[in-house]
């Protein structure tokens, strides 16, 4: 049996040829690769077995072309299903509301977000959520109860959620504390100069002192 370096090196000397090959044949490099990563796959659950092949790469090689053979076979029928059936029809752009929701929900941890999607948008109950997820029905409920929580925090009366309006409101507060023309203007009175300044009652003083300019 070969050693799990002698696997790794056998990764790194033929992948990109065999998925060059691959790409060839079916015309899409990313798809090719995924092949060849699945055929590679196999060949590591079976090295126990391949590894004592005199050439494991033939092997790999064989994996590799019959997924891919399948693949186009599978591709070939969906393309003439395609043709042949009409185009489907131009979805509507999601409402503001649904834009808000979903951006809303990007705030949760995963779980909380998996739940509430699976229960409110795939109308699922929350056994079948547990049974998904391999979770207690308990735990769902936990999920769905501070998710909700969360999100009706995060979402105002105009569906857009809190954090993006406060940060939209300091932005707005910090553009107003910038900008000149909004800012308060106190106007002080001006010494006049030029003319008589009278003094205050029992000062002693003349009332009226000259200008002297």
């Amino acid at each position: 049996m070969r050693t799990e370096a002698e696997f790794t090196d056998l990764y790194e000397n033929h992948f990109s040829e065999l998925a060059a090959q691959v790409c060839a044949y079916l015309g899409d490099a990313t798809e090719a690769q995924d092949l060849v990563q699945e055929a590679f796959l196999r060949a590591w659950q079976r090295w126990e077995k391949v590894g004592g092949y005199e050439e494991p790469v033939a092997w790999i090689r064989r994996v590799a072309w019959n997924l891919a053979t399948s693949r186009h076979r599978r591709n070939q029928v969906a393309r003439k299903f395609l043709q042949k059936s009409p185009p489907p029809e131009t979805a509507p752009g999601a409402s503001p509301d649904r834009v808000a929701l979903v951006e809303a929900l990007q705030h949760l941890p995963a779980k909380q977000r998996k739940a509430l999607v699976m229960h409110y948008m795939a109308d699922m109950p929350i056994s079948a959520i547990a049974e998904s997820t391999g979770a207690k029905e308990g735990t769902v409920k936990s999920w769905l109860h501070r998710g909700r929580r969360e999100l009706a925090a995060l979402l105002t009366d105009e569906g857009t959620p809190s954090k993006v309006k406060s940060k939209a409101k300091a932005e707005g507060k910090a553009k107003d504390k910038a900008d000149p023309d909004t800012l308060a203007i106190r106007i002080r009175p001006r010494k006049p100069t030029g003319t008589a300044k009278v003094n205050r009652r029992g000062s002693g003083r003349p009332s009226v002192k000259e200008d002297r300019r």
